[in-house]
C-alpha cells in the first residue's frame, strides 16, 4: 500500500499565529475537537535556552517541527519543544472515525544519527506506554508518557494502532530534538517574574480573557509566590482563545486543584495577553505579555510545577490533564 507524508507546520508558530489571526472569541469549553497527552513516573530533565521564539519576534526562525508518516492515522504532536533529556511526550491520535481513545498505546523512539535514509542507532531506542487522558467535556484527549532523548538531532516515535479488522496501522512522527529546549524547563531555577496581581488593577478582567475568574489565582506574582517557599503551580494560558486540538480549560483545572491543594501550594495564572479587557474579541488589539519572552514560551498553554526551593519539577506543554497535575503536585508536596 502506498504511504504518504503529511507535513505539519511548526506547531509553535501555528498555535500563537492562529490565535492572533482568529477574530472569534472562543471559549475553551466550546472549542473544536481537541486531543490530549499524559506523562509517566520517570523524572523529567532537560536544559533551557533563553530568548524569544520566532513566533513572537524577529529572532532566527525555528526548525520545522514534525512530519507524520501513516496510511490511516492522523497525529498531532502536543509537545514539540523537545530538548536532550527525559521529556514529557504527548500525541493526539485520530482516524477517519475520530479520536483514538485506546487506554494505552505503546510508543517507540529511534535516533537517526545519519539521517532518516539510514538505520537508527539501536543504542538510543526507547519504548514506553502512553496513557490516554480525556479532556473535560469529552471532545478531546491525549496519549502521553515520558521518553528519553539522549542526543540532539533527528528522532522518530512510532506506534502500531489496532484496527477494527484485526490489523495494525503504523504511524510514525519525525522531529528534531534540540540540544537545548526553548522554554524554562525541569531542574532550572524558576524566573522570578513580576506577573500582575489583583492589587495592581481595577478589575480582574484586566488579568484574564476567561469568563471563569478566580481571584485566588492572582493574589501573588510569580516572584512573590517564590518568596513564600512553598510549592507553586503556574499556568500560562489565554482561556478565551483556546482554539486548537492540544489546548483545554487549563485555568479552570488550576482553580479546581487550588481548592484541594491551596493550603500547601500556591497557584498563579498568567494570561498570554497584557490587555485582556481591551481585546473584546478583536485580537488585532492584543498585546502579548513580555513574560513569554522571559520564559521562552511559544505554545498556547504551559503549566509548570515548582518545588519549595524554586526549581521546576514538572513542565507541561499545552493542556495538562488533571491526573497528570495531581501526580506532579503530590510529588512536589512530598518533597517540600
Amino acid at each position: 500500500m502506498r504511504k504518504f507524508l503529511r507535513i505539519r507546520l511548526n506547531v509553535k508558530l501555528v498555535l500563537l499565529i492562529s490565535a492572533l489571526a482568529s477574530i472569534a472569541l472562543t471559549a475553551c469549553a466550546a472549542s473544536e475537537e481537541l486531543k490530549e497527552v499524559t506523562p509517566p513516573d520517570t523524572t523529567q530533565s532537560s536544559v533551557q535556552q533563553s530568548g524569544l521564539p520566532a513566533a513572537l519576534s524577529s529572532f532566527a526562525p525555528l526548525e520545522p517541527n514534525w512530519t507524520v508518516i501513516s496510511e490511516e492515522i492522523s497525529l498531532e504532536l502536543a509537545t514539540p519543544d523537545l530538548g536532550v533529556g527525559v521529556q514529557r511526550f504527548g500525541v493526539v491520535l485520530s482516524d477517519a472515525s475520530g479520536l483514538i481513545k485506546f487506554p494505552v498505546v505503546r510508543l517507540t523512539s529511534n535516533y537517526f544519527p545519519n539521517g532518516y535514509d539510514s538505520e537508527p542507532d539501536s543504542d538510543f531506542s526507547d519504548s514506553a506506554s502512553a496513557r490516554y487522558y480525556e479532556f473535560p467535556f469529552g471532545t478531546r484527549g491525549i496519549h502521553s508518557t515520558d521518553l528519553s532523548f539522549d542526543k540532539a538531532g533527528q528522532w522518530s516515535v512510532s506506534a502500531g494502532i489496532p484496527r477494527p479488522d484485526g490489523s495494525t496501522a503504523a504511524v510514525e512522527v519525525r522531529f528534531t530534538v534540540a540540544e537545548i529546549a526553548e522554554s524554562v524547563t525541569v531542574g532550572q531555577k524558576t524566573p522570578a517574574s513580576a506577573s500582575r496581581t489583583l492589587s495592581e488593577v481595577d478589575h480582574i478582567r484586566e488579568l484574564t480573557t476567561g469568563s471563569h475568574r478566580d481571584p485566588d489565582l492572582y493574589t501573588y506574582s510569580i516572584a512573590e509566590a517564590l518568596d513564600r517557599d512553598r510549592p507553586l503551580l503556574i499556568v500560562f494560558a489565554s482561556p478565551a482563545f483556546c482554539t486548537n486540538a492540544v489546548c483545554g480549560p487549563q485555568v479552570e483545572i488550576a482553580s479546581e486543584l487550588r481548592e484541594v491543594y491551596g493550603d500547601q501550594v500556591d497557584f498563579v495564572h498568567v494570561d498570554l495577553y497584557s490587555n485582556p479587557h481591551e481585546i473584546q474579541g478583536d485580537l488585532s488589539l492584543a498585546v502579548l505579555t513580555p513574560l513569554l519572552k522571559e520564559w521562552g514560551l511559544s505554545s498556547q498553554e504551559w503549566t509548570f510545577i515548582v518545588d519549595s526551593e524554586g526549581r521546576v519539577t514538572h513542565r507541561f506543554e499545552n493542556f495538562a490533564p488533571k491526573p497528570e497535575l495531581i501526580e506532579a503536585l503530590d510529588q512536589a508536596v512530598a518533597m517540600s
